[in-house]
């Protein structure tokens, strides 16, 4: 692991459970089906007004290819569901405890 995205957002009044349902069953599955993604967190905080979404990349040009070219579908699917533009942020991995897997991380 080499490089992170980390995605801030506003979640609508009460729209936690669909946030959960559409990270899980649309954009993960897109996520999957990028050149270099690992893996992916997502935070919700306890009233479920906010979250944060990071995602683990090989190498920064892979993070960059998603954003140009995968992420307008994700923002579009997440407008349901959350309030306002996300604000995504950019980070050089320094430590990591993930353990790589035998597929390369890509899953299933």
């Amino acid at each position: 692991m080499s490089f992170a995205r980390t995605v801030s957002m506003r979640l609508k009044p009460n729209a936690a459970k669909d946030f959960k349902q559409t990270i899980e069953n649309e954009i993960v599955p897109i996520l999957r089906q990028q050149q270099g993604f690992q893996d992916e967190l997502v935070l919700v905080n306890p009233n479920g007004t906010e979250a944060i979404a990071i995602s683990l990349w090989n190498n920064k040009e892979s993070a960059e290819s998603y954003q140009r070219d995968g992420y307008p579908k994700v923002q579009k699917l997440l407008s349901k569901v959350i309030e306002g533009t996300p604000q995504v942020q950019t980070y050089d991995v320094a430590v990591s405890s993930l353990q790589k897997t035998a597929t390369g991380g890509r899953g299933a």
